[in-house]
């Protein structure tokens, strides 16, 4: 399915993987957002589960291991042209992850991948949707 113009949601998956007070970002390669800072993930592929796609996405972005844990956010990403076809449409579901092991390297479609403390993120362009679901993985109940 193309995700440009698509015929229906595409399901998107990413993992907010947390080590030592800090999360593990990516600068995106790619549309939407391209330049921005966000937490890796992607497409979920056919078969997949929620949290084997994270896995997947988070090994082919950063190359890093990482564990799955709970749901921390659904959302819906709806870009419309001005004349109101759509251009993207993804169902997004952010996983908390815990770092397991790798060095974080950009690969695919990271630009960049750094591990990040709360007390930089008014430094980066992080897409503003993320920063409450940055703080809360790094404040856990």
């Amino acid at each position: 399915m193309r995700r440009e113009y698509p015929e229906a949601p595409i399901v998107g998956v990413g993992a907010v993987v947390v080590q030592d007070g800090q999360v593990l970002l990516i600068r995106r390669a790619n549309e939407p957002s391209r330049g921005r800072w966000s937490i890796p993930g992607g497409t979920v592929e056919l078969g997949e589960t929620l949290a084997q796609a994270a896995i997947r996405e988070v090994r082919e972005e950063c190359r890093v291991e990482v564990e799955i844990g709970g749901v921390l956010s659904a959302f819906d990403l709806i870009q419309r042209e001005e004349k109101g076809q759509i251009r993207y449409h993804y169902v997004l579901i952010d996983l908390a992850a815990s770092y397991v092991g790798g060095e974080p390297t950009a690969s695919t479609d990271a630009l960049e991948v750094r591990w990040v403390r709360e007390a930089e993120f008014d430094e980066l362009d992080i897409i503003p949707r993320l920063l409450p679901i940055l703080r809360k993985a790094l404040r856990p109940e």
